[in-house]
């Protein structure tokens, strides 16, 4: 099995943040973004990783990142790794193979934003917990409004909504991110920019879930984050990835019933059928567990890129 980084350490290099799969560090006008191999379920982290994640993430967030630039500025500067060594070396670190091996593939250069404490989740598709809200709400008799969104009766789970739908959410740094109401949103960020935000959130996933349907994926929904660089609106953290998003295959989409996907679903299923309360700690995940969400995570990868990591 490959190599599972569950934290980054550059020694001389100021940590910026941890969240709960990157670790950040400050380069001065820029930040060096690393994403381990944790991986988060209903908002706790496993105790063990999954090989090649955070590769996953970062290659299909440059993936991303550069396909939507003519649609919004986003932060991704660079993952050349002799262009992040040399800034690295810059900044007093000592360049050693073994940092080398260990920041390959998985690190990014992005500028420095001042981020809004939103995330603006898109759906193309209802599932996952908003599949629940509409049956809690009685949406299978009855026409329902979520989040000040009214959606028709008589939906199925895995449905295609009649068209996509913004419903964001406060971010939480530990414990469990809210849903939220545009209405609320406004209070938050101001009406003007929760109306941009929406309007570029939708723009970004229809562009998406286009390009990716081209190669037999669908984007069931995703979450975007966003802030501000130098005055600009600009699309931060991560894009489209297995993390953020929900894929499901073309081929074989079948509404009315949950769906096969190249993401945490995998995860979130076995998790929920081993009793586990949702609260810390979150139990050990055996091996076919890692070897199954790591199958997933590169068929993601690989189908929409092209690009191929073989693991063991």
């Amino acid at each position: 099995m490959s190599d599972i980084q569950l934290n980054a350490e550059i020694p001389g290099l100021h940590r910026y943040a941890t969240g709960k799969v990157r670790d950040i560090f400050d380069l001065g006008n820029m930040l060096l973004i690393v994403a381990s191999d944790r991986i988060s379920a209903f908002d706790v982290v496993m105790p063990n990783g999954i090989p090649d994640k955070g590769r996953v993430l970062t290659q299909l967030s440059r993936f991303w990142f550069l396909h939507l630039r003519p649609f919004l500025p986003n932060h991704y500067i660079t993952s050349d790794m002799h262009f992040i060594m040399a800034r690295l070396e810059e900044a007093g670190v000592h360049i050693t193979p073994d940092l080398y091996r260990r920041l390959e593939g998985r690190a990014m250069l992005t500028l420095k934003a001042k981020v809004f404490p939103v995330e603006c989740v898109v759906r193309g598709y209802l599932a996952g917990s908003f599949w629940k809200e509409y049956q809690e709400a009685g949406g299978e008799r009855h026409e329902v409004t979520l989040h000040g969104v009214p959606l028709p009766a008589g939906l199925r789970e895995s449905d295609r909504l009649p068209h996509p739908i913004f419903t964001p959410a406060t971010k939480a740094h530990s414990g469990h991110d809210e849903n939220i109401s545009l209405s609320q949103m406004r209070h938050i960020v101001g009406e003007e920019m929760a109306e941009r935000l929406k309007e570029v959130s939708l723009e970004l996933y229809e562009a998406a879930a286009e390009r990716a349907l081209e190669n037999g994926i669908i984007i069931a929904d995703t979450k975007f984050e966003f802030g501000y660089h130098q005055g600009s609106l600009t699309l931060v953290d991560e894009a489209l990835t297995p993390d953020s998003s929900r894929f499901w295959d073309a081929a074989i989409y079948t509404p009315g019933q949950p769906q096969p996907s190249f993401d945490k679903q995998y995860l979130r299923d076995w998790l929920l059928a081993s009793g586990w309360n949702r609260q810390p700690p979150a139990p050990q995940l055996p091996a076919e567990v890692v070897r199954g969400t790591a199958a997933r995570y590169r068929e993601a990868l690989r189908r929409l890129t092209g690009i191929e990591l073989s693991g063991a």
